[in-house]
């Protein structure tokens, strides 16, 4: 590590928070929360956070990459707050003001993706850039020019809509808003309702990935058409499987058909469709708000 400021990571996850101290260089001391309620979650990072800076002195800055929706214009009164989340009792909660006020230092906060994508931009030495998780929920944090997209909200890519697989012909989806939105039909929770199993338990030659790979490559040419990125990195605990990408690649050749010649050719589509190269890409990517 270098002997610059040192700053105060917190990836914010529905599951888990993992904080660390250090820089984008490196971790001095990392710890790993369980998600609960908001005043138990953030007592426990305030404590690790009160270690770590009597072991290792003054932080410069806090960064938060966490799960939303957030409320990321800084205009607004309510900059920093989970809105209207499926996280039970997390809705309103305001980590940047509770924090900063502890520790009198600047907090920014951006989505958990958008800090991945930000740590895997500067892993891959790009300026444009999607990160996509495929987890318990689906979404991508999509760099541009170096900058987070963001504008009245941000990117919610989980809940666009797909063209329906076959194979889920009568599979209603699992979203509460949108039923058969992307993350109603290939989330990790979907994958259990819809095949009555977990992804990691699901047979390679199950019809499953299949449509699996259908719905993630309607997603990632989504994205081309659109935000036209230098790379796209799938990561997220179903994407652990490691078939699954080059299924991905495949199906989203397909979908191009020979339109989009920078992608549209094997080689090309291999190089800029990616794994994650981090782990965890949204602490590093934490630092990187931070400073």
């Amino acid at each position: 590590m270098s002997n610059g400021p040192l700053f105060a990571a917190i990836e914010a996850g529905g599951t888990k928070f993992v904080c660390g101290i250090g820089s984008s260089e490196g971790s001095l001391r990392t710890v790993t929360i369980p998600t609960r309620d908001p005043e138990a979650t953030l007592s426990d990072v305030e404590a690790f956070l009160d270690e770590a800076i009597a072991a290792f002195g003054p932080i410069a800055a806090i960064g938060i990459g966490s799960f939303g929706p957030l409320e990321l214009d800084r205009t607004s009164p309510r900059y920093g707050h989970i809105l209207a989340t499926p996280k039970a009792g997390w809705q309103g909660t305001d980590m940047p003001s509770r924090l900063g006020e502890r520790y009198g230092v600047s907090v920014s906060i951006d989505t958990d993706v958008n800090a991945a994508a930000l740590a895997e931009m500067h892993a891959h030495d790009v300026d444009s850039l999607a990160y996509v998780t495929v987890g318990t929920g689906i979404g991508a944090g999509i760099v541009v020019q170096g900058n987070t997209v963001r504008g009245l909200g941000h990117p919610e890519c989980g809940h666009i809509a797909v063209r329906r697989h076959p194979v889920h012909e009568d599979f209603a989806g699992v979203c509460p808003y949108h039923g058969d939105c992307l993350e109603g039909l290939a989330s990790g929770p979907a994958l259990q309702a819809a095949w009555g199993t977990t992804a990691s338990h699901i047979p390679e030659d199950h019809p499953a990935w299949e449509a699996q790979a259908d719905y993630l490559a309607q997603l990632c040419v989504t994205l081309i058409l659109t935000v036209a990125p230098q790379r796209i990195v799938l990561g997220g605990g179903v994407m652990s499987r490691p078939f699954l990408l080059d299924m991905v690649r495949a199906a989203a050749l397909r979908f191009l058909n020979g339109y989009c010649v920078q992608w549209d050719v094997a080689k090309a589509n291999e190089a800029l469709l990616l794994p994650r190269s981090l782990e965890p890409p949204g602490l590093v990517g934490s630092y990187l708000i931070a400073s």
